[in-house]
């Protein structure tokens, strides 16, 4: 996301907050990064962030906290799962 000043900072964080199902938003004017966290349509986020600045997505995807969350929900219901089999 170009961000030049703080003016267009202001402008990039208010128009992300303006989208349903954000978390969180972190600003870096120095590399240009503006980090959205949450389940919200990134098409309509990028539409909002376009009218800001140009905009390039680095990534979509589950937060890395939740992804691991997931991964041990699976790790735990393999084990019952497992555990019900030696039972028998």
């Amino acid at each position: 996301m170009t961000m030049t000043d703080d003016k267009t900072k202001k402008k990039a964080i208010e128009a992300a907050a303006d989208i349903f199902r954000v978390d969180s938003i972190i600003a870096d004017i120095e590399e240009q990064k503006l980090t959205v966290i949450g389940e919200m349509d990134v098409v309509a986020m990028v539409k909002k962030l376009k009218k800001v600045g140009k905009v390039d997505i680095i990534s979509v995807g589950p937060n890395k906290e939740e992804e691991k969350k997931i991964e041990e929900k699976k790790e735990e219901e393999e084990r019952r799962k497992g555990g019900r089999r030696e039972e028998r």
